[in-house]
C-alpha cells in the first residue's frame, strides 16, 4: 500500500509538476518558431561555447539554519488513522467519517452569551488544519480514514507534544522521527497521555530504547512583537519544511465566549499550512515558544495569519497532563459573565475595572459565598481585577479545595467575602446536568431535549402490524443526536440500549438516565415496510 505521503505527493503535487512541464515546453517550441529558421542557415557550431563551473565558495550559515539544524532533529511527523465505525444508515453521512469540530464546551467564568456559532471571520478559522486530505473526508463505511500532524520531543523517554486536533478520534497514531528511514512505513506507535481540549494541546509518547533529541521550551511572555520566529513542521507531508516570519501580534484571541477564553495565542506571519499543526514556532534562540495551532484562511492555506499556543500555557498543561490524573484542573467559582461591556455600564454601575456577574450557578462556590447577581467583582486576595480574562486566569490557576477572599461591590458598596474553589470540570458538570433538567422541563420531552425527536405510543393498527410496541417518531430535529443517527418521522422505536419503550412513560425513563458520553442504540422497525424486521442504528452522545 502506498504511503500517506506518496499519494499525497501523486494528487496534490504531480498535476502541478505536469504544469510546469508543459509550460516548458511551450516555451522551448516558441523559442524555435521564432529563431529556429534563421538558425538552420548556419552550421550548428558551439565550439566557442565556455564550459559553465560551480564556484566553490560557501556562505556561513544565518541563524535560521543554525536552528533548523538544532532543532530539526526533535521535530516529528504524526500520522493517525481513524477506522471505519459500524452503522446501518444508508444513504446518509457517518457523522464519524469526518472530524468534528470541537464542542462548545461550558466555560469556567463563562462569558456569558455571546456569539458561539459559526459566522463573519469566524467562518474562515481553520482549526482543524493537521487533519484529513479532503478527498479522503467523510469516506464510506469500510474506508480508514487517515490524517498529518507535527509535533515535538520534550523528553528523551518518547514524550511529545502536539494539538489535541491532530490525535482526537484517532485510532492508531503513528510517529516519524526524521532519521527514520523513508520508506512505506508508517512509522512509530504512539499512544495518549492525556489531552485538554480548553487550550487543543496533547501528549503522546512513543518507545524508544535509546534517549531521543528534545528541543528547550522558551518563555513565551518575554516575546515581542516584531521578533523573528521560525517554525517547522509536516504541511501537505512534507516533514521537516522550515519557514520563517516575524510575531505579528500576541495574547490573541479567535473563539468568542467560554470556548476561547483559555487560548490566548501569538500571531505570526511565519509560513503555516495543512499538516503543520502542533509543530513548535520557535525563537531565535531555538526555543519553543509556541505550538502552532490555527491558521485565518479564505483558500485553505497560507495567508500570512498563524496562531501558535503560547509556550507557558503549554508548559502548565504538559505538566498537568504527564501527572498521575492525566488532566488538566483548573479553579473555578461558578459564575458567568458578560465580556467587554459598554462605557455606559460601568458608568451606570460605578465601576471602571471589574468583571460585573451576570449569572450564579445554584449551589456553586460563588453562591455558597454569598455572591449575587449584579455584583461586581473588583479584587481577590487584595489584587485589583482588570477584567474577565485576568479573574479566569486568576482561579483557573488555583487548585480546588483552596480559599481565595473575593472584594466586590453591591449598590455601590464594598464588600468581601471567601470563597473555596471548586473543580471546573464538576462544577459545569453539574451546571451541564441542572440546564439539561431544565430543558428538558422547558420543553416538557426529554427525548426532543436529550436525542432531539418527539414521539408518541403507536396506534393499536400499527402494533397489530409489528406484531409488537413501541414509540413512533412525530418529529426530528435537524442537526440532532437523532438526524445523525438517520432517524425519521414514522419509525417506531422499540427499544433504546435494549430497554423496552413500548410506551411514552417507558420511553422518557430511560432517556431521562441517559447522559452525554454515553452509547445509544436504537432498535427501530419501519411500519411501511414490516418485512424489513428490525434495525438498530446509534452513536455517542455529544
Amino acid at each position: 500500500m502506498k504511503s500517506l505521503f506518496e499519494r499525497l505527493r501523486s494528487r496534490r503535487l504531480t498535476s502541478a509538476f505536469i504544469l510546469l512541464a508543459t509550460l516548458s515546453v511551450a516555451i522551448v517550441g516558441g523559442s524555435f518558431a521564432a529563431h529556429g529558421v534563421r538558425g538552420q542557415e548556419k552550421q550548428n557550431d558551439s565550439a566557442d561555447a565556455t564550459p559553465l563551473k560551480v564556484v566553490n565558495s560557501s556562505t556561513p550559515p544565518n541563524e535560521f539554519v543554525k536552528i533548523a539544524r538544532q532543532v530539526g532533529p526533535a521535530v516529528v511527523n504524526i500520522n493517525t488513522q481513524t477506522l471505519p465505525k459500524q452503522t446501518t444508515n444508508k444513504g446518509r453521512r457517518n457523522p464519524h467519517s469526518r472530524i468534528q469540530p470541537t464542542p462548545q464546551n461550558p466555560g469556567d467564568e463563562d462569558q456569558g452569551d455571546q456569539p458561539q456559532g459559526q459566522g463573519g471571520m469566524q467562518d474562515f478559522f481553520n482549526h482543524f488544519f493537521g487533519g484529513q486530505i479532503p478527498d479522503q473526508e467523510g469516506g464510506e463505511d469500510g474506508q480508514v480514514r487517515e490524517s498529518l500532524g507535527s509535533g515535538f520531543i520534550v523528553d528523551p523517554k518518547g514524550y511529545i507534544i502536539t494539538n489535541n486536533h491532530v490525535v482526537e478520534k484517532a485510532d492508531k497514531i503513528y510517529v516519524k522521527l526524521s532519521t527514520d528511514p523513508d520508506s512505506q512505513d508508517l512509522g512509530r506507535p504512539a499512544r495518549v497521555i492525556g489531552t485538554d481540549k480548553a487550550t487543543d494541546l496533547a501528549v503522546i509518547k512513543i518507545e524508544t530504547s535509546t534517549p531521543l533529541p528534545t528541543v528547550k521550551l522558551g518563555n513565551s511572555d518575554s516575546t515581542q512583537v516584531g521578533d523573528w520566529v521560525e517554525a517547522i513542521g509536516s504541511p501537505f507531508a512534507l516533514s521537516q519544511t522550515v519557514t520563517a516570519g516575524i510575531i505579528s501580534a500576541k495574547n490573541r484571541t479567535i473563539e468568542p465566549g467560554a470556548s476561547g477564553q483559555f487560548q490566548h495565542f501569538i500571531q505570526t506571519d511565519a509560513a503555516i499550512n495543512p499538516g503543520n499543526s502542533g509543530g513548535p514556532l520557535l525563537n531565535m534562540n531555538g526555543e519553543v515558544i509556541g505550538v502552532n495551532t490555527a491558521i485565518f484562511t479564505q483558500s485553505a492555506g497560507y495567508q500570512g495569519i498563524g496562531f501558535a499556543m503560547p509556550s507557558n500555557t503549554v508548559v502548565e498543561v504538559y505538566n498537568d497532563l504527564v501527572s498521575p490524573s492525566h488532566k488538566v484542573t483548573r479553579g473555578s467559582i461558578g459564575i458567568q459573565f458578560r465580556q467587554g461591556l459598554s462605557g455606559a455600564v460601568n458608568r451606570v454601575y460605578g465601576f471602571k475595572n471589574g468583571v460585573l456577574v451576570q449569572e450564579v450557578q445554584p449551589g456553586g462556590p460563588a453562591e455558597k459565598a454569598g455572591i449575587k447577581p449584579g455584583d461586581i467583582i473588583t479584587a481577590i486576595d487584595g489584587r485589583s481585577i482588570k477584567d474577565g480574562d485576568d479573574l479566569v486566569n486568576e482561579i483557573a490557576s488555583r487548585r480546588p479545595g483552596s480559599t481565595i477572599r473575593i472584594g466586590y461591590l453591591r449598590d455601590g458598596k464594598q464588600a468581601d467575602t471567601t470563597v473555596t474553589i471548586g473543580d471546573r470540570e464538576k462544577v459545569f458538570a453539574d451546571l451541564g446536568a441542572q440546564q439539561t433538567e431544565k430543558d428538558t422541563e422547558d420543553k416538557g420531552d426529554v427525548g426532543e431535549a436529550k436525542l432531539g425527536i418527539v414521539v408518541r405510543e403507536v396506534s393499536a393498527s400499527t402494533a397489530a402490524k409489528l406484531h409488537t410496541s413501541g414509540v413512533v417518531i412525530q418529529s426530528v430535529r435537524s442537526g440532532s443526536f437523532a438526524d445523525l443517527q438517520g432517524l425519521e418521522p414514522g419509525l417506531v422505536i422499540l427499544r433504546v440500549n435494549k430497554q423496552p419503550t413500548g410506551t411514552k412513560d417507558q420511553f422518557d425513563a430511560v432517556v431521562s438516565k441517559i447522559k452525554t458520553g454515553d452509547d445509544v442504540v436504537f432498535e427501530i422497525m419501519d411500519p411501511r415496510r414490516p418485512n424489513d424486521g428490525l434495525n438498530y442504528v446509534g452513536g455517542t452522545l455529544q
